[in-house]
């Protein structure tokens, strides 16, 4: 199952490239999803890229179907990388491994100049390996990475109106 969803922040590229650089933001992210226990395994920055590894708990409300396959409290393993692309802008990989459960969350990133700001574009695709409830699975976390998404918009929002320069 694929997913795309886009953003357009209010503030210039360079500005939004300095947030998603900084691995404080990526950290206060999570922390104001209401992930728990999160730990920056490494990250690794360079003026144009940046690596991280983050590792949290994260904690779900699983429908009576999925009970034996998800449980309400995950550690999620996430790998994002991002590196500034030849056209200015800059582009991303990420991987979410949920520890234990056969849930694979993986997909690109963009970010570019746009006329009112800097576009961001997260495209993610989802499977699940699980036999016969996998699309009931699949449609039901589709709604968590979608909420998780629309969260991540209005904070990187919330960031960018308290730690851009004025």
């Amino acid at each position: 199952m694929d997913i795309t969803r886009t953003h357009t922040f209010d503030h210039p590229l360079e500005v939004c490239w300095s947030m998603f650089h900084d691995p404080a933001s990526h950290v206060a992210k999570f922390e104001a999803m209401g992930h728990r226990e999160i730990e920056l395994i490494s990250s690794e920055v360079t003026d144009d890229s940046i690596e991280l590894v983050i590792e949290r708990l994260v904690d779900v409300d699983v429908p009576g179907f999925a009970k034996r396959v998800i449980q309400p409290t995950n550690l999620l393993r996430s790998v994002d990388e991002w590196h500034a692309a030849d056209d200015g802008s800059y582009r991303g990989t990420f991987d979410v491994e949920t520890k234990g459960v056969p849930i694979q969350i993986s997909g690109t990133t963009r970010l570019e100049a746009a006329d009112e700001g800097t576009e961001y574009e997260i495209m993610i695709r989802l499977s699940v390996k699980v036999p016969l409830i996998g699309g009931r699975i699949a449609q039901y976390s589709k709604g968590i990475v979608e909420r998780q998404v629309t969260d991540e918009f209005r904070l990187g929002d919330e960031w960018l109106d308290t730690h851009a320069p004025s």
